[in-house]
């Protein structure tokens, strides 16, 4: 929904200004936020840089192009870009299916997938396919999220216990957790474990300072003292308990010597084999969706409103994956707990991310040693509550709160995804949550119903006649619709509906506190007749005989 046309001078001044009028007027809430973003940015991308099976340096590179060339390009003001966890269980499939057991050919082999997905996500945003992000179910999207958790904890449980691991997929790899733990290296394990509960404790134990000083840091600063305590700098042999243990290079980061060294470029030998296909799809569909994602979520909490150009973000986002693919650099998307962050710290445009880049920058050109001195356990302990955070126990109950359905529907991408991988999980998703509102009442033949529009008044009122079946394959153009709405009154009219699914009705609530904003009058005629699946605000409506429902919005 848009607002009527407005010139400059009607602009409010509060709204902060773009390009280099913007850099001028908030350098300093900009430059700030930026420096404890960066702070934030640092072990993260050391992190899943390695957990990615690419090196610590790809991380970084990775995050400076993604802050100093795509940050000013982009088109959202406050997200970050950078590598995430969201894409490290394709990232590491990537590496070892290409590689063939060789992980270095592996990495240079993906950094050739990245280059033509990245060509894909700027094809995506020049035939603003962007809006294509809305087709897929908000549960689908949340299960393909839990479940690249419980793969991440999967694959860096071992290492934060000082084990390498024999299986190399996340359902083997979980079952061997008890070996691991009958096997673990005390003093590596004990890095790990520290890093673990700092990273839960420190918000709590700080306050207020936790803002200045990420758990992130804090576990990785406590690594290092450790790391120079034990002597990880050196390898060695101890004893403890009677059992020998070594301290190995593996168990430290390890960069190049210098900038230069760091550059690798793509191999592109087996680019048109079908794994390599396979991992192009991927890269391109999930990194995009999960990018457009973070941007619309960050959208939400802006506290000026913007909204954010999401075909220009994306045409950004595949320019900045092009230029690191090339210099050996991960995937980058727009990350969500930098970007939520960024906005938290007072960051006004788009230089708080610019900023963030050229801080990682002096961080790779001062304290290359420095860096080198930090224990993978320290990194694996961060991001193994990253992954339990993804797939806690609490999303399977909200899933369950909104109605079954969902948790169905949750709980089988998560599976589906690990028993393949995650564009087959998705899929297997989506095509269960047709299955489900066929189920529950939903016409097969009206999932993409057009949404008729009455104009005998669209001046003032916007009148939408929604179809038999109002579910997550209408969104698309119903937001289309919302989009360009300018009259000063809506009515959503489900007088002929008989089932509306938890994503519409997400939108539907969107819309209606949109409106609420703006003084447009809204109102729904026809869903109080159908009833929720639970007492949930964005629970699925379904129409019953013999019942009535007195809810409504």
């Amino acid at each position: 929904m848009t607002a009527s046309p407005t010139t400059p001078s009607s602009v409010p001044a509060s709204v902060p200004a773009d390009g280099l009028k913007g850099l001028a007027q908030n350098w300093k809430s900009d430059l700030a936020s930026g420096l404890l973003v960066s702070l934030i940015a640092l072990p993260l991308c050391l992190g899943i840089a390695m957990a990615s099976g690419f090196p610590a340096f790809g991380g970084l590179i990775t995050a400076i192009v993604g802050g100093l060339v795509v940050g000013p390009l982009c088109g959202s003001r406050l997200s970050i870009k950078g590598p995430a966890a969201g894409l490290i269980a394709i990232a590491i499939a990537s590496v070892e299916a290409l590689g063939h057991g060789d992980n270095s050919l592996g990495y240079k082999c993906t950094l050739a997938v990245l280059v033509v997905s990245a060509a894909c996500q700027m094809l995506f945003a020049i035939f603003k396919l962007g809006r294509f992000g809305d087709f897929f179910p908000a549960s689908v999207v949340h299960g393909m999220l839990a479940a690249i958790g419980v793969i991440i904890f999967s694959k860096q449980i071992h290492p934060l216990l000082g084990v390498k691991p024999v299986a190399k997929e996340p359902i083997p790899l979980l079952m061997e957790i008890p070996h691991s733990l009958a096997n673990l290296n005390p003093q590596v394990a004990l890095v790990g474990l520290v890093s673990v509960l700092i990273v839960l404790l420190a918000p709590k134990l700080l306050g207020k300072v936790a803002k200045f000083l990420p758990a992130p840091l804090l576990a990785v600063l406590a690594g290092v003292g450790f790391s120079l305590f034990f002597g990880f700098t050196t390898p060695h042999s101890y004893t403890w308990s009677a059992t020998d243990y070594a301290i190995e290079p593996r168990h430290l980061v390890t960069l190049p010597s210098n900038f230069i060294d760091g550059f690798t470029f793509p191999d592109f030998s087996q680019l048109f084999s079908m794994t390599s296909v396979q991992f192009i799809i991927m890269f391109s569909l999930i990194g995009s969706i999960e990018s457009l994602l973070t941007v619309k979520a960050v959208d939400t909490i802006d506290p000026f409103k913007r909204k954010s150009d999401l075909n220009r973000d994306l045409l950004a986002l595949g320019f900045g994956n092009f230029l690191t693919a090339f210099l050996g650099g991960l995937p980058m998307i727009s990350e969500v707990v930098r970007s939520f962050a960024n906005t938290t710290y007072g960051a006004k445009t788009r230089w708080s991310n610019f900023f963030h880049g050229a801080f990682l920058l002096v961080y790779l050109a001062v304290l290359a040693d420095a860096i080198h001195n930090v224990p993978v356990a320290a990194l694996a302990g961060i991001l193994c509550v990253t992954g339990y955070r993804l797939a806690a126990p609490k999303h399977f109950i909200e899933c369950k709160h909104i109605g079954t359905e969902q948790l169905v529907v949750f709980t089988s991408t998560i599976v589906g995804t690990l028993l393949t991988d995650l564009l087959v999980g998705v899929f297997i998703g989506v095509a269960v949550k047709l299955i489900c509102c066929i189920v529950m009442g939903a016409p097969a033949r009206s999932f993409f119903s057009k949404i008729r529009t009455d104009s005998s008044d669209s001046a003032t009122r916007l009148n939408l006649k929604m179809p038999k079946a109002c579910t997550f394959t209408n969104v698309i153009g119903f937001k289309a619709l919302m989009n360009e709405a300018t009259a000063s009154a809506i009515i959503l009219d489900f007088s002929d509906s008989v089932f509306v699914d938890h994503t519409f009705m997400r939108e539907v609530i969107l819309v209606k506190s949109e409106a609420a904003v703006a003084g447009t009058s809204f109102s729904t005629p026809g869903l109080e007749k159908l009833t929720p699946a639970s007492h949930h605000p964005e629970a699925a409506r379904r129409f019953a005989i013999g019942t009535s429902s007195t809810h409504s919005l």
